[in-house]
């Protein structure tokens, strides 16, 4: 059964370009809004919260895992978009890029990977610590997603601030679902996309912050290993937020980087 999402779409109605953004883990598409500003004149923007997050937090595929969010957000594309995945968003936008690459005109990741969880051929997130924010999940709610924010603002110059910036979007939409929150840790602990990566068949640009600590700029010479069309962009201080740390210089680089 379809599932429809809430979505929300602005900017140039005339503009021939759609771009559609995929939020992270324990956020929602709140942290958008700055980089959405500086875009929005010029490009037909379309936000999605992932099923279990913000305005969809009531909306949960059964069984939630990887393959029916992909299928629930894919119905809700617009034809020929440029689907832009960060984080966790960035798992999701791969596998709709896999299933549904007629959907889409481009596949951009930022600061996402086929693989996050770390193993001895693979840099990424120790798997101790992902199990470390699973079970804490289930102690105290509020502080494990606190914890995971300024994880993902770290190496930022005002990582406070932006840890802020993002708390305060994360805020103005209704709380996520325990369920997708939990089935959220798990596919950053267990999903391995490296396989289908290497079939994509639509143009791919990656961002990745140098100073990113949950996706290392290691992976680029591996994910170029996988699919040698896919175009890499190194962010010089770039944390794994790098579109809250420097948004006008990262809108510039996105924007260079559309086809």
């Amino acid at each position: 059964m379809s599932v429809r999402l809430k979505v929300s779409t602005v900017g140039n109605r005339k503009s021939a370009k759609q771009l559609v953004f995929l939020h992270g883990w324990g956020v929602n598409s709140g942290v958008w809004h700055p980089l959405i500003d500086i875009l929005k004149d010029e490009f037909r923007i379309t936000t999605i919260d992932l099923p279990g997050y913000g305005l969809n937090h009531h909306q949960l595929p059964a069984p939630y895992n990887l393959q029916t969010v992909a299928i629930t957000v894919a119905e809700n594309l617009p034809t020929n978009c440029v689907l832009i995945g960060w984080s966790l968003g960035g798992l999701v936008a791969q596998q709709i890029a896999n299933i549904y690459p007629e959907k889409l005109k481009q596949l951009v990741l930022i600061c996402s990977s086929p693989k996050f969880s770390k193993s001895s051929e693979w840099p990424g997130i120790e798997p101790k610590v992902l199990n470390f924010f699973t079970q804490q999940l289930e102690l105290d709610f509020s502080k494990t997603l606190e914890r995971f924010l300024a994880i993902q603002a770290m190496g930022s110059a005002d990582a406070r601030q932006d840890a802020k910036i993002i708390k305060q979007a994360v805020q103005k939409y209704p709380p996520s679902s325990s369920v997708a929150l939990a089935a959220g840790l798990d596919m950053l602990q267990n999903i391995d996309l490296r396989e289908q990566f290497k079939t994509l068949s639509i143009p791919c640009q990656m961002f990745l912050g140098q100073l990113d600590t949950l996706v290392p700029v290691d992976v680029a010479l591996l994910v170029q290993q996988l699919y040698s069309k896919v175009t890499i962009e190194i962010i010089v201080k770039g944390s794994h937020a790098p579109f809250i740390s420097s948004t006008e210089s990262f809108a510039k680089l996105l924007v260079k980087a559309l086809i």
